[in-house]
């Protein structure tokens, strides 16, 4: 019977041309263009897009900023929204608190270079959901490239 079930159902989604729904793994977000030049990252029904100062060669507080929308791109309101961001580079571990800022935006400042080696661990808490992780590697496609 579950052969005949699964059978079934294979058959019906090669006739109407419909694809089972597929996560969007890190791999295919590094692919695509983001619409603020930073990476996306997906978690749960959101897409995060973490834009950080690219050029900053000193450690210094610059801005971090996240972008929230859905799979398809719509922006989603951060009104009431909150996050928290905790880059680690090498031994070196800050931490910091983003806030609404904007349509779809949350907004902090933080101690930072603009190292190859960052990875940014992102905690969001979207208005009566919870709380959504993302984990980033902003700078890791400038190290990449130098390899080409």
């Amino acid at each position: 019977m579950l052969k005949l079930i699964r059978n079934s159902a294979i058959a019906m989604t090669l006739a109407t041309g419909v694809s089972p729904a597929l996560a969007h793994d890190d791999a295919y977000l590094d692919t695509l263009k983001s619409e603020n030049g930073g990476q996306l990252r997906m978690a749960g029904i959101y897409h995060f897009e973490l834009v950080m100062v690219k050029d900053s060669k000193n450690t210094k507080d610059n801005q971090l900023m996240v972008y929230v929308t859905d799979h398809a791109g719509t922006k989603i309101p951060s009104a009431g929204a909150s996050a928290t961001a905790t880059i680690l580079n090498g031994k070196v571990k800050t931490t910091a608190t983003l806030v609404a800022d904007g349509d779809n935006r949350l907004k902090g400042m933080a101690k930072y270079a603009s190292d190859a080696n960052i990875k940014v661990v992102l905690a969001v808490s979207m208005p009566g959901k919870s709380v959504e992780q993302a984990r980033f590697t902003p700078f890791a496609a400038a190290k990449d490239e130098h390899k080409h």
